[in-house]
């Protein structure tokens, strides 16, 4: 098969370069087993961009997120960068190869394996078969809106504040992405606000309405507001199938959601762009679990958020479900061997390093894969 599919990995800090080498293995894997062949080139991002060209993220680097039909990336931060400015900051990396490449629906899945169903801190008959995919909108909202700012007050108080603002076409776009979704799964959407106490969010409820009336009237459309969903996630999580929400509730309820899971480390990321006129996309993956670098560099890091990060990146931009699920397959097939990484460690399980979990991996993809 042709390199016709551009990928750009971006492994990053701390564990990033660790675990993003069991995905070049799984790469490698594909070239040799699947005749499957990606044009891949690497760089620095973060800490590591910071020390290679003093600066977070370089232009060529920008350049090469734009060409490519995919970005892999691992994690940046950590310790040393720490002391620089705000606009040193490893960080800035991801923020601006999001605002750059108008990377507005971000995608958090929270699955929950059957071998690890017990990691959960819920009870196992709340979690056990949960899959729901939260659908963040990621360029907007209070985080972005205007006015902003921390101001003195006549009578000599000072007062902060932040503008929640979404237009019609940024909640239509993120919420098109939550539909579509949801039409290869249960067919069930939930859109969560504040509609109760927010003028943004009454809004926000009015438009996911009538888009879903005019374009999704075979999708069930539920709605239900941000802090009953907490609740709800806690209380009974497999009620869900998607949910779309704002850019601040999305940050909270998709953190609260990966912990039914039972580790940071297993859970992968999602960004995605609008389809432009050429049908390609700009997208980004990544683990969500950070770059740990209170581990880094120990060998022991779980690359299964890494690896599942790839899965999706296959299966969103490069239409290959079916090489996604032999991964996710693969993934699952390791846990169920009894072999565990620190985080996800239980009793009767053997501790393995990073290394040896991607080397299982490996061989289970050659036994699906004969």
């Amino acid at each position: 098969m042709p390199a016709n599919k551009k990928l750009l990995i971006l492994p990053g800090d701390g564990i990033g370069p660790e675990v993003m080498r069991e995905v070049r293995r799984v790469i490698d894997w594909m070239d040799r087993r699947r005749m499957v062949t990606f044009d891949v080139s690497d760089d620095h991002v973060g800490g590591s961009a910071i020390d290679a060209y003093g600066t977070p993220i370089a232009e060529d680097t920008m350049a090469k997120a734009k060409a490519a039909d995919g970005i892999l990336f691992g994690s940046v931060g950590g310790p040393k960068w720490d002391k620089l400015g705000f606009q040193m900051r490893p960080e800035i990396a991801i923020l601006r190869l999001r605002k750059e490449l108008d990377l507005f629906a971000n995608l958090r899945p929270a699955i929950v394996l059957d071998p690890l169903v017990d990691a959960s801190t819920l009870k196992a008959d709340v979690v056990r078969g949960l899959d729901l995919m939260i659908v963040r909108e990621s360029t907007g909202g209070i985080y972005f809106g205007e006015p902003r700012g921390v101001e003195t007050l006549p009578d000599g108080q000072k007062r902060g504040f932040d503008t929640e603002t979404y237009t019609t076409n940024e909640i239509e776009r993120v919420s098109r992405v939550a539909f579509g979704l949801a039409r290869k799964r249960q067919n069930r959407v939930c859109s969560v606000e504040k509609a109760n106490v927010m003028q943004s969010g009454l809004f926000w409820r009015q438009t996911v309405t009538a888009l879903r009336e005019r374009e999704f009237p075979d999708v069930e459309l539920t709605h239900m507001y941000a802090d009953n969903c907490a609740m709800q996630l806690v209380r009974n999580p497999r009620q869900f199938d998607v949910i779309v929400t704002s850019n601040l509730f999305g940050d909270l309820l998709s953190d609260l959601a990966s912990m039914l899971t039972g580790s940071l480390g297993m859970l992968p990321s999602a960004t995605l762009g609008a389809v432009q006129p050429s049908g390609k996309r700009h997208a980004l993956y990544e683990p969500i679990h950070g770059s740990a670098p209170d581990i880094a560099g120990k060998g022991v890091a779980n690359p299964m958020g890494q690896l599942l990060s790839f899965a999706m990146l296959l299966r969103y931009s490069f239409d290959m479900e079916e090489d996604a699920v032999l991964i996710e397959k693969a993934c699952v097939n390791a846990l169920k061997n009894g072999l565990r990484t620190a985080d996800i460690m239980a009793p009767g399980s053997a501790r393995v390093g990073t290394g040896v979990m991607g080397e299982s991996i490996l061989r289970e993809l050659d036994k699906l894969a004969a």
